[in-house]
């Protein structure tokens, strides 16, 4: 009995070894041991959860295709939080900032994308011309403008680059042009080619200013303005050497750079202009990126010598009459800057740009900054001179003390007295007072008491 109480007062252990025999069964009958069927929980327990997921993807995508977000197209995808739980305090329609830097990003500010520098005011097709015309200075062709030309374009403007005649991939000898005509040809050959009525926009750099003068004077009805980038901009009468020449410093870059060539003999004039590829980028290119100083360095063609020697015609009814545009490159080693002022203040034009930290080749180190000058130049009103009028001078207080004169004595006013020399309606030629008053040199001019 002893054996029989013992073993009924155990039952949780008959329920456990119950318990586990039940689970071992149920294992055999299912074909596997204990720690298959662990495994097999936890797998079944990753694929209700995915299951639940996928489901609730399902439902998800169903309610953005009936919120609108089908049509075709993919659903978008949301960049950050702040977009979909926008801050409750903040204004309605407040556009987030795109950086936290307070800075305002300047307009050559490399990261800008070519649409953002387009003036989206600018309606391209309400202007009087959208076409641009670029010409390229001495050396240089129409592979310098490759910048220029995908901004413009990028902002709807309609572009064309000349190879003026030896230049470029034109295949013409330099050594044989023998005339600013000549060399310019393939520039007006292209302006006559032009409708009836059709206008464009002249772009010329360094001595391409001379040869677009050179087209104006001969096709101004055909060119609405002209823009001058770090060019010569002469006056008639004026060749391109007479401006470059007023550079005399013996240490100029141009002039060490420039290597003469004499294809017709060393006794002979010479027929080109090479520069030494070692100081091409401190002339023209000390701002501009390495890939286009060697871009530059293997594309450069020798200048004719001809053309810089001519002098230029220009008249006012012709060359005159066309609206002039002057771009200064503040950082120029080859027309420096007080050069390119010198040639603004002899022939003002209509508007002077001033483009800060660019060399000589703005379309390689500045081309945002030039392409938003450019611009400017369709969309410009012309500047409007307002009326001289004379205002009315109070003579009474200029008169000089000591002074008794009239309105017909050409030194009457104080600001008209030169400096000594003063003439009087008197007489005599002695000066009986100094001007401005009495003077301790009476031996001079008197002391203003009767003798």
């Amino acid at each position: 009995m002893g054996l029989c109480l013992s073993r009924s007062s155990t039952p949780p252990v008959k329920k456990r070894q119950s318990k586990r025999l039940t689970n071992q069964a149920t294992a055999s009958v299912n074909g596997g041991g204990g720690s298959n069927r662990w495994s097999r929980n936890r797998s079944s327990k990753r694929e209700d959860s995915l299951i639940q997921e996928r489901a609730l993807a399902t439902i998800l995508f169903q309610q953005q295709l009936q919120n609108g977000g089908g049509g075709g197209g993919g659903i978008p995808f949301d960049r950050s939080t702040s977009l979909r739980y926008p801050n409750s305090n903040s204004k309605k329609n407040q556009p987030l900032p795109r950086s936290s830097s307070s800075r305002a990003r300047s307009l050559t500010d490399p990261l800008l994308q070519p649409h953002q520098l387009v003036n989206q005011e600018v309606k391209v097709d309400d202007l009087e011309t959208n076409h641009f015309v670029l010409v390229h200075g001495g050396g240089f062709g129409a592979w310098c403008w490759y910048k220029t030309i995908a901004l413009l374009e990028e902002a709807g403007f309609k572009v064309t680059a000349v190879d003026l005649t030896g230049s470029g991939i034109h295949s013409f000898d330099t050594n044989s042009i023998a005339s600013l005509s000549q060399y310019v040809q393939p520039l007006t050959d292209f302006l006559e080619k032009l409708a009836n009525g059709e206008k464009v926009i002249l772009v010329g750099h360094d001595f391409g200013g001379a040869c677009i003068s050179f087209a104006m004077e001969l096709h101004s009805f055909k060119v609405s303005k002209a823009v001058f980038v770090a060019a010569a901009m002469l006056t008639s009468g004026q060749s391109a050497l007479d401006i470059f020449s007023q550079k005399t410093d013996s240490n100029d870059l141009m002039r060490q750079s420039q290597i003469f060539i004499y294809a017709n003999g060393n006794d002979k004039p010479p027929t080109g202009i090479d520069l030494d590829k070692s100081l091409l980028r401190d002339l023209l290119f000390n701002h501009s990126p390495a890939k286009d100083v060697a871009l530059a360095s293997v594309s450069m063609r020798p200048i004719p010598f001809s053309p810089v020697l001519e002098k230029i015609c220009l008249t006012d009814s012709n060359y005159g009459s066309v609206r002039r545009f002057y771009i200064e490159t503040a950082e120029d080693n080859a027309i420096p800057i007080a050069l390119q002022q010198n040639m603004i203040s002899d022939d003002p034009p209509e508007r002077v740009f001033h483009l800060k930290g660019t060399d000589h080749s703005p379309f390689f180190s500045k081309p945002q900054a030039l392409h938003r000058t450019l611009e400017k130049a369709p969309t410009n009103e012309p500047a409007s001179k307002p009326a001289v009028v004379s205002q009315p001078v109070d003579n009474t207080k200029n008169v000089p003390a000591g002074i008794h004169s009239s309105n017909t004595n050409n030194y009457f006013r104080a600001d008209g007295q030169n400096c000594g020399n003063f003439l009087t309606e008197r007489r005599s030629t002695k000066v009986q007072a100094a001007p401005g008053g009495g003077s301790s040199l009476g031996y001079l001019f008197g002391d203003g008491s009767s003798k």
